[in-house]
């Protein structure tokens, strides 16, 4: 059971709670100005105690960047290093600055709002969220820990993302654009008529094509992390069979020729091709030499392939294999401007369905 004695402070009459913790030691908790609020505050204990919801508070006086390590650990262990390096530089560069040297029992929720308010007014959305990730995914952990009664980060107003709209090449600037990327034509063909990553692209092997079945196997994902190049399972961690058309094997037998089979497709075949800045380098001169705009990224002509394919009569679900999405769902959620059409024939269809009906009892 909990007691309550009264001490005398300059400020007057004080109360302090001297109570046993689910362990069996003892702490107590001062400062209360009435012995109705110290009797509150013992009865709360005591209910907590029973249900096993009580947390120790001196548990909570660890920082947060004492936290973090366990954290990033983890998810270090599980997730992709490329992912895992977006983590880490948004821990250093927006999260351990601000909230690094701060109690985990002094966090309120309105300094939380106030710090992801005032970072969206800086940095985009998805930088927000994942900032704001990083510090409400360490204190769900001390929550777990019975470091904390309440996680004060969740709940707050995030920053909305806005779905960057989408640009689709046609065939004749595809060719345009191959023409002046030069040695790198058929890379660029590759990337635009079957939608793999540029990641998947570059990670190809000679023995990952199948001519016999016109296939490409994708299987990995060579991705630059800082100065090295990390190459790990496809972001959706299933390999998958790609076709590609019959106009594309003169050019992948080219890029196969004199290699051997466990050697790089593209590029020397030892050394992983880097990314291209849409801004400088190669790509970006063969943007501008075929006269398309300079924000055109490489990952855009991966919306290019995927309106290609629908425009020749591929289904969802096939399109959903061909890009390696996880489910049809969210092959629709990402490109339901392209069935827009589907929707015009389901009122087509409608109307006809009506019409008959109606002459039917005519």
């Amino acid at each position: 059971m909990s007691t309550i004695k009264a001490y005398e402070t300059a400020a007057g009459k004080r109360y302090r709670v001297r109570y046993r913790k689910p362990d069996g030691s003892q702490t107590d908790k001062r400062g209360f100005r009435t012995k109705r609020d110290a009797e509150l505050f013992a009865a709360t204990v005591e209910v907590k105690k029973a249900r096993g919801e009580y947390v120790d508070p001196s548990l909570g006086r660890v920082t947060v960047a004492e936290r973090s390590k366990s954290w990033l650990s983890a998810k270090k262990a599980r997730a992709k290093a490329s992912y895992y390096r977006t983590l880490e530089i948004a821990w250093h560069t927006h999260v351990e600055e601000r909230w690094g040297g701060i109690r985990l029992v002094d966090i309120e929720f309105s300094d939380v709002q106030d710090w992801v308010s005032e970072l969206a007014e800086k940095r985009s959305a998805t930088v927000v969220i994942r900032a704001h990730g990083i510090l409400a995914g360490i204190l769900d952990t001390a929550v777990r820990d019975r470091r904390l009664a309440r996680n004060e980060a969740r709940g707050v107003v995030l920053p909305r993302k806005r779905k960057k709209k989408h640009v689709y090449l046609s065939h004749l600037q595809v060719e345009q654009l191959a023409a002046e990327s030069r040695e790198k034509a058929t890379l660029v063909r590759v990337l635009a008529y079957t939608g793999v990553r540029w990641g998947e692209a570059t990670a190809l092997r000679v023995s990952d094509v199948d001519f016999g079945r016109r296939r490409l196997y994708v299987h990995e994902n060579a991705v630059r992390v800082g100065p090295k190049t990390v190459v790990d399972d496809t972001k959706g961690g299933k390999a998958r069979w790609v076709p590609f058309a019959p106009f594309l094997e003169f050019g992948l037998r080219a890029a196969a020729k004199g290699k051997r089979a466990d050697e790089l497709l593209f590029g020397d075949g030892e050394n992983y091709l880097k990314t291209p800045d849409y801004r400088d380098g190669w790509y970006a001169g063969a943007k501008k030499r075929a006269g398309l705009p300079e924000s055109l990224t490489i990952h855009d002509l991966r919306h290019s392939a995927a309106s290609f394919a629908v425009a020749a009569g591929a289904n969802v679900k096939a399109l959903q294999r061909m890009l390696g999405h996880e489910s049809a769902a969210m092959t629709l959620d990402v490109y339901a401007d392209l069935f827009d059409d589907d929707l015009d024939k389901v009122a087509d269809a409608l109307e006809r369905s009506r019409d008959e009906a109606l002459g039917a009892t005519a």
